[in-house]
C-alpha cells in the first residue's frame, strides 16, 4: 500500500454582500460544517483546517500595501483544510461532501510538497 500524502483543501465562494443567513441557515451550515470535519477526523484523515477572516492586506512585490482581500474570478478563499490521503483521488472523494459546494462555491485540491530545510 502507498504512503499517505498531505493534500490541502481550498474552499472558495463568491460573497454575496446582500445575503443575510438566518439563524437557522447559520445553525445548519455549522452543523454542515461540523458533519465534514468530523467525518474526516473519524478516519484520522484529518491534519488541520481554518476558516480565514473578511479582513487582510495584500502586499505586492515593491512592498506596497493594499487594503483588503484578494477576490479573483468573483471568488474569494474561505478557508483551508489539511488532509491525508493515499491519492489525490481519495482527497477529492473526501472533498465532494464539502458544505461550500451547496454554497455554489469550489473545492481545489492540492498536492504538498514538503519542504526539506
Amino acid at each position: 500500500m502507498k504512503a499517505e500524502q498531505t493534500f490541502m483543501m481550498v474552499f472558495r465562494y463568491t460573497p454575496n454582500p446582500e445575503y443575510r443567513p438566518t439563524a437557522e441557515e447559520i445553525a445548519q451550515m455549522k452543523q454542515d460544517w461540523g458533519s465534514f470535519i468530523g467525518n474526516i477526523a473519524i478516519k484520522e484523515k484529518l491534519e488541520s483546517t481554518h476558516q480565514l477572516g473578511f479582513e487582510g492586506k495584500q502586499i505586492a512585490a515593491d512592498l506596497t500595501v493594499s487594503e483588503g482581500i484578494l477576490i479573483a474570478d468573483t471568488k474569494m478563499v474561505s478557508g483551508t483544510m489539511i488532509v491525508k490521503a493515499n491519492s489525490l483521488e481519495e482527497a477529492v472523494e473526501m472533498a465532494k461532501d464539502s458544505p461550500i459546494l451547496k454554497m455554489g462555491g469550489t473545492v481545489e485540491v492540492r498536492s504538498i510538497i514538503p519542504m526539506n530545510h
